[in-house]
C-alpha cells in the first residue's frame, strides 16, 4: 500500500493510503491494539473525503527505530541477534494472547474457517496471475484444500504478515516499539502467524542462511519461547500445514509480481529478476563474492602491470622467472588477512560449488587471480584430493602447508609416449620394494612444477595386473626433492613457457623411493581419486573460461567503440554487431550450462553430475576459444601482441580444449550417458 512520510516543523507523520477500497479496518484494529499498549504506530486520523488525494487515508505517528530488511541482522553482534529474534517472538505471543472481545473486535474477520479461506484466497491469487502451469504449485494448492486443521483449532487476532521487517525495534535495545502493516490482519488460527514468521528456517538448502548466521535460535528454541511467553503447558500443534500454506502464498505473491512485470505494469524495475537468476548463491556466497570483486578491484587489477614488468626482467634464464612475483605474495597475504582464502574447498570456506562457481568466474578475468587466493590450479584440485582421500598423515604433513599457501605441489599424469587421453594407457610404475614403493618413468605437462616452492607431486602410476582396466592405477605422492626425481625440461604453450602458473615441465621419475604411507587410498584406486579430483576441477576452469571470455568481450567492445572504418565506428558496422550479439549468446549459454553443473554437483555428487561436467567442459572450452579469436580479430594486428592480453588469453583458452580431458573423449562421454538414459527410457516404455 503506498505509504508516505509526511514532516511538518513539529513532528513527522505517516500517512497511508490504499489503492482502492477503504483504509478502516487496518485503522481499526491499530486503534485496538494501542489502547491496550501493544506496539503500534498511534493512528491520529481517518480521511473518508476522496477529493483530498483522490482515495481514503489515514495518518500515525512516525516510529523512529531499525528496520532490518536483511533477515540476517547485518551490523548485530550474534548476542543481540539473538535478542531481537526473541523480542519478536515475544511480541507475537502477546498479541495471541489478546482476546478480540476485550478489543471490542469479535466482528473483525470470520475466525472459523481461517485455513480454508486462505487456502482459497491465495489459491485464486496464483491462478490469476499465473502465465503458465507449475504442476508442483498445483499439487500443493490440492493437498493444503485435503489437510486442513481442524475447525475447532484456537482463534484469536492474527497479523497475517507477521515478519522481521514489518517491525520496528528499539534504536538501541533488543525491543519492539512498533508493528507495522496491518492491512491483511483477521481474527484465525495463531499457528499460522507463527509458522510465517518460521518459514526462512525450512527454506531450501540452497536459499537458506539462517544456519550460517551467528546465534540465530532455532525454530525450536523460539517456538519455547512463544509457548512460555503464552502461558501453554501443552505442546504446540505440528506446524507442517502452516509452513506449506507460507510457501504456497510466498508462490503466489512472486507469481504476482512477475506477472505485472509481464503485463508492464509492475511497481519495481526489478521485478523480473525474482525468476531471472536461475542458480542463486547462498546469502554467504553472494557476500563472499561481493568481497572477492572489491578486493580485485582496489588491490589485485593494479598491481596487474608490476606483475608483467617482473617478468619482462626475468626473461628466459633467469632463474627468479620462476619464482612467485614478490607484489603476489603481498596479495596473498592480504587476501588470507581478509579472510579470501581457499575458497574452493567447501570444507574450508563453508560455499557450495555453485557459490564458488560464481568466484570462479570473476577470479577468471585475471591470470594472477586464483593464485591471490590460493585457488590456483594444479594445488586446488591437489588439495580436494587429499582432503576427500588422503591420510591423517598426509594431511598434516602435506595438506595443511597447501592450505597455508606454504608450499605449492604439481599433478603428474599426462605422459609422452602414449595417447594419455585415454588414461589407462599410463604407463609410469610403482612397484614394492620392501616398505618402499619404487616409482619409475616419464610425465610431461606436470603444471606448477617449475616453481620454487612446488614440493609434492601427486603421480598417477601402473601397479596391479588386474584384468580390470580401471582397477591397475594409483596414485602416490612424491617429494620433488626425493633422490630420482629430475625437472627435465619445461615446456612452452604457442611458444611461452607460461612461468607465471610455474610452467609446465616433463619430469623423469629415476627408481624414486617413496615410504608406503604415501599411496593415496590404497592400490588400484587412482581412477575413483582422479573422478573426485577432476569434477570440481573442471567446474572451476570453466567458470574461470566464462570470466575470461567476459573480459575479451569487454575488450572487443571497447576497440569497437574506439575505432572508425569506413565512415563509421567498428560497432556500427552490422556484421561486427552481430558478432557481439553471438559472443553474448555463447558466454551466457555457458554460463548457464557451468552453473547448472555447479548444483548438481552440491545436490547428487560428482558421479551421478558427470555429463553435466562433460557437457561444460566441451562449450565452455569451445566458447573461449571463440570469443578470444574474435576479440582478436577485432584488434587487428594489435591483437597477437605483446600491448594487448588477448594473445595470453587465446594460450589459456585453446589448452583447454585439452586439459583435463579433450573435447572427443567428453563428446564420447555425452554421447554414451545419452544413449544409456534414452534407451532406459525406451526400455521404460515398452
Amino acid at each position: 500500500n503506498p505509504t508516505f512520510l509526511v514532516r511538518t516543523p513539529a513532528e513527522s507523520l505517516v500517512l497511508r493510503k490504499r489503492p482502492r477500497g477503504p483504509c478502516s479496518p487496518a485503522l481499526r484494529v491499530q486503534k485496538a491494539l494501542s489502547s491496550v499498549g501493544f506496539p503500534v504506530a498511534r493512528p491520529l486520523l481517518l480521511c473518508s473525503d476522496d477529493d483530498v488525494i483522490g482515495t481514503e487515508f489515514y495518518l500515525m505517528e512516525h516510529v523512529n527505530g531499525r528496520v532490518f530488511r536483511d533477515l540476517r541482522l547485518p551490523g548485530v553482534s550474534p548476542a543481540e541477534r539473538a535478542a531481537l529474534y526473541v523480542a519478536a517472538v515475544e511480541v507475537l505471543a502477546r498479541l495471541h494472547s489478546l482476546r478480540p472481545a476485550d478489543l471490542h473486535l469479535m466482528d473483525y474477520g470470520r475466525g472459523h474457517a481461517y485455513c480454508q479461506r486462505q487456502v482459497s484466497t491465495w489459491t485464486r491469487q496464483y491462478q490469476a496471475s499465473a502465465h503458465q502451469d507449475v504442476p508442483a504449485v498445483s499439487e500443493l494448492s490440492h493437498w493444503l484444500s485435503l489437510n486442513l486443521p481442524s475447525d475447532r483449532d484456537e482463534v484469536t487476532l492474527v497479523h497475517g504478515d507477521y515478519r522481521l521487517d514489518n517491525l520496528v525495534f528499539h534504536p538501541t535495545e533488543a525491543r519492539v516499539l512498533a508493528v507495522l502493516d496491518w492491512e491483511l490482519s483477521t481474527t484465525g488460527q495463531p499457528m499460522a502467524d507463527l509458522a510465517y514468521f518460521l518459514m526462512p528456517h525450512y527454506w531450501p538448502q540452497e536459499l537458506s542462511f539462517l544456519s550460517t548466521m551467528g546465534r540465530v535460535p532455532s525454530p525450536e528454541e523460539l517456538m519455547s519461547v512463544y509457548r512460555r511467553c503464552r502461558g501453554l503447558e501443552s505442546p504446540l500443534p505440528p506446524l507442517n500445514f502452516h509452513l506449506a500454506l507460507s510457501m504456497f502464498k510466498m508462490a503466489a505473491i512472486a507469481q504476482g509480481v512477475y506477472a505485472r512485470h509481464l503485463i508492464g505494469n509492475g511497481t519495481t524495475a526489478t521485478g523480473h529478476l525474482y525468476f531471472l537468476r536461475l542458480f542463486l548463491q547462498s546469502p554467504r556466497g553472494q557476500e563472499v563474492l561481493q568481497r572477492v570483486k572489491e578486493f580485485m578491484r582496489d588491490h589485485v587489477l593494479p598491481a596487474e602491470k608490476e606483475v608483467a614488468e617482473y617478468y619482462e626482467r626475468h626473461g628466459a634464464g633467469s632463474p627468479q622467472r620462476w619464482e612467485t612475483p614478490p607484489v603476489i605474495e603481498d596479495l596473498k597475504a592480504k587476501a588470507k588477512e581478509a579472510g579470501l582464502w581457499n575458497l574452493f574447498l567447501p570444507a574450508v570456506s563453508g560455499l557450495s560449488q555453485l557459490d564458488y562457481a560464481h568466484i570462479a568466474e570473476q577470479t577468471g578475468r585475471c591470470f594472477l587471480r586464483p593464485e591471490v587466493f590460493n585457488c590456483q590450479a594444479p594445488d586446488t584440485g591437489n588439495m580436494e584430493v587429499l582432503h576427500m582421500f588422503g591420510s591423517e598423515e598426509q594431511k598434516k604433513k602435506w595438506l595443511e602447508p597447501l592450505l597455508r599457501g606454504e608450499i605449492r605441489s604439481c599433478f603428474c599424469m599426462t605422459e609422452p609416449a602414449v595417447a594419455s587421453s585415454d588414461a589407462t594407457n599410463m604407463e609410469c610404475s610403482l612397484q614394492r620394494d620392501g616398505e618402499k614403493y619404487l616409482v619409475n618413468g616419464t610425465k610431461w605437462w606436470s603444471s606448477g612444477a617449475g616453481n620454487p616452492r612446488c614440493s609434492i607431486a601427486i603421480v598417477m602410476c601402473r601397479n596391479s595386473s588386474t584384468d580390470h582396466r580401471h582397477q591397475q592405477h594409483s596414485m602416490v605422492l612424491v617429494p620433488m626433492d626425493a633422490p630420482g626425481v629430475k625437472r627435465v625440461r619445461p615446456l612452452t604453450v604457442f611458444g611461452q613457457d607460461d612461468a607465471i602458473h610455474g610452467g609446465h615441465f616433463e619430469i623423469q621419475f629415476d627408481n624414486v623411493r617413496v615410504p608406503l604411507s604415501n599411496i593415496i587410498l590404497g592400490e588400484g584406486r587412482g581412477f575413483q581419486i582422479a573422478q573426485g579430483r577432476l569434477g570440481p576441477g573442471r567446474l572451476h576452469h570453466c567458470m574461470r573460461a566464462v570470466g575470461l571470455a567476459e573480459r575479451a568481450l569487454e575488450l572487443l567492445c571497447r576497440r569497437a567503440a574506439a575505432r572508425h572504418a569506413f565512415g563509421k565506428k567498428l560497432y556500427q558496422h552490422e556484421a561486427l554487431a552481430h558478432q557481439v550479439a553471438e559472443m553474448r549468446l555463447l558466454i551466457d549459454q555457458s554460463r548457464l550450462l557451468t552453473l547448472s553443473a555447479a548444483h548438481a554437483v552440491d545436490t547428487v555428487g560428482n558421479r551421478a553430475a558427470r555429463q553435466q561436467i562433460s557437457l561444460i567442459k566441451v562449450a565452455a572450452a569451445r566458447m573461449v576459444c571463440q570469443v578470444v579469436d574474435c576479440a582478436i580479430q577485432v584488434h587487428g594486428a594489435a591483437g597477437v601482441s605483446s600491448d594487448f592480453p588477448l594473445a595470453q588469453m587465446y594460450m589459456y583458452a585453446r589448452t583447454l580444449r585439452i586439459a583435463d580431458g579433450p573435447d572427443e573423449v567428453h563428446l564420447s562421454s555425452i554421447a554414451h550417458l545419452e544413449l544409456q538414459d534414452q534407451l532406459r527410457k525406451t526400455r521404460a516404455r515398452l
